[in-house]
């Protein structure tokens, strides 16, 4: 699942780093998942930019599932991607279901024959699955019962299932297509600056999506003196790790996946332009 989120980085990627020296490998169909942990503001507009990096870069048909209306792109968008073609915002369709039941029965309807002819989706993102899973936008993840946690644990096979039916017709139309991928964020009241298993242990909704979504993308905001006087608006910490995997079983499977750890900076400039670096 790191081939658009490392698309995203390199698209968007400070003038000061060598971009050539990036590439974007392919995913394995074992590892077609992501699970963004961290700010709601930040996170929605880093599914916005993999959208429309995987759209206009890589010709993929999206969907883009979130309960509050699109306004406008981020100011990184408009300013990094002047001549974005409204053919490639085309290929993005913006879904608002309002509950985690009308969420369901969408993700449930990208089976059905309309919405994958004549080309299926090839990405799926779903903005703030806490504002669902809460059942409402300003819930508390404190007061998860475990009727919420079965809740989480059906939405994310749902759409691991669905992820997999979109790959078969994808294939059956196109042996070398890749994989159909999710991409979905997830705001926890826990503190998950620390990459790994940790916040998991104390949040158990997010323990339950971590099951699921085999790669973590962690959003630790920098709130340290250097950070204040480099005189931006905000610095972040970008982490990829795997999730739901032990040590050893990492060590056979993670050529098909992120590094344990692999760090990114997010520099926020006042006008909300996004730029990413490597640390």
């Amino acid at each position: 699942m790191t081939d658009i989120l490392t698309l995203v980085f390199r698209t968007f990627m400070s003038q000061t780093d060598v971009r050539k020296e990036l590439t974007v490998v392919p995913p394995s169909p074992a590892s077609c998942s992501a699970l963004l942990v961290g700010h709601s503001r930040i996170s929605r507009s880093v599914l916005l930019l993999a959208a429309v990096a995987a759209a206009s870069e890589m010709g993929m048909r999206v969907v883009f599932f979130t309960q509050t209306q699109i306004q406008s792109l981020p100011v990184s968008l408009q300013k990094c991607v002047p001549s974005l073609s409204p053919e490639s915002l085309k290929k993005i369709k913006f879904s608002y279901p309002r509950t985690v039941e009308e969420l369901l029965q969408q993700v449930a309807g990208l089976h059905e024959p309309p919405n994958t002819s004549p080309t299926p989706p090839s990405l799926i993102i779903v903005d703030r699955l806490e504002g669902y899973l809460c059942g409402g936008a300003g819930g508390s993840l404190s007061g998860f019962q475990p009727g919420e946690q079965s809740c989480a644990a059906h939405l994310s096979a749902l759409l691991c299932d669905t992820a997999a039916f979109l790959t078969q017709l994808l294939k059956q139309r196109s042996p070398s297509s890749a994989p159909c991928r999710v991409i979905a964020s997830f705001q926890s009241e826990v503190d998950t600056g620390q990459v790994g298993r940790e916040a998991s242990a104390t949040d158990p909704i997010l323990a339950v999506l971590d099951r699921y979504f085999q790669v973590r993308c962690t959003l630790d905001r920098d709130s340290s003196y250097e950070a204040a006087a480099a005189g931006l608006q905000d610095v972040w910490h970008v982490y990829l790790s795997r999730t739901g995997i032990t040590e050893a079983s990492c060590t056979e499977d993670c050529e098909d996946g992120p590094a344990v750890a692999q760090e990114w900076q997010l520099l926020i400039s006042p006008d909300g332009l996004m730029e990413f670096k490597l640390p």
